[in-house]
């Protein structure tokens, strides 16, 4: 059923926001990390087509003095597909980059996960595709 007079679709795309202090900086991290490049780009705010109608922006003009210390209450997640292994495949990867490691390759009830954080903290899990 679509829309009525007056009423408009739901868009099929959707944004995820992570707040940055600096965009350029976490651009870059993010980009060689997930081994993708930005599709939209301007001073404060960087974007990623992720497929699908879906992605991942970065926005430093939301938030003054965000550090790493600051309690973060929800991840960006990576799926993977494969094995438990290429769980424990990825984190080694990321952290042979340096990546600040939050928690090591364990078994949780949706499957093997481990989460990172990007420079101003924000949480990055990896697990596995539903």
């Amino acid at each position: 059923m679509g829309p009525t007079s007056g009423e408009h679709a739901v868009s099929p795309s959707i944004v995820f926001i992570v707040y940055v202090n600096d965009a350029p900086e976490a651009a870059r991290f993010y980009a060689d990390l997930l081994e993708i490049k930005p599709s939209f780009e301007t001073p404060a705010y960087i974007s990623f087509g992720l497929g699908g109608g879906a992605e991942l922006a970065l926005w430093s003009g939301r938030f003054d003095g965000l550090t790493p210390r600051t309690e973060r209450t929800g991840e960006v997640c990576l799926t993977v597909s494969g094995a438990p292994e290429t769980v424990d495949s990825r984190f080694e990867q990321w952290r042979a980059k340096g990546v600040r490691v939050v928690s090591e390759p364990h078994d949780e009830v949706f499957g093997r996960t481990f989460v990172v954080a990007d420079p101003d903290g924000n949480l990055i899990r990896v697990a596995p595709v539903d």
